[in-house]
């Protein structure tokens, strides 16, 4: 798997994803997140096995969608993008969402492959935060009345 700590950059697949949106021109890389997610999100209806290729490209893709949510913490590695990122749409957010999910599922060989790792726990942890980073719980209307 190539893989050497829990991070979203910290694998060979996810840092090729970098380099590839380094590589690319600057208005080809909001599409090539896009492409990242939509390849773990089967058409409704559909179940479908993600591939942990694709799901490692998805949980990257996330990280960069969500590093331009409010409250996301930043991610420290060197294997991040170099060159600059566009302003993402927010639409990526629910797609990000939903491709989490699908990484994380019983049809994952990623999440096969992490629930067999020592990390497993702590790298499902670190999905759910960028989860959450990407559709944060509204806060209770009752609180907006607590003074």
């Amino acid at each position: 798997m190539g893989t050497w700590g829990i991070g979203p950059f910290d694998n060979d697949t996810a840092m090729d994803f970098a380099d590839a949106l380094d590589e690319a021109a600057e208005g080809e890389r909001d599409a090539l997140v896009r492409a990242a997610l939509v390849r773990t999100v089967p058409p409704r209806g559909r179940l479908e096995y993600v591939e942990h290729l694709e799901g490692t490209e998805a949980v990257a893709a996330a990280a960069l969608v969500a590093a331009q949510c409010p409250g996301d913490e930043p991610i420290d590695t060197s294997y991040w993008p170099d060159q600059a990122l566009p302003a993402f749409a927010t639409d990526l957010r629910s797609l990000a969402v939903e491709a989490l999910d699908r990484v994380v599922a019983d049809a994952s060989e990623l999440a096969e492959l992490w629930d067999e790792a020592p990390g497993g726990t702590k790298w499902r942890q670190d999905v759910r935060r960028l989860r959450a980073v990407l559709a944060p719980e509204p806060e209770p209307q009752d609180a907006l009345f607590d003074l």
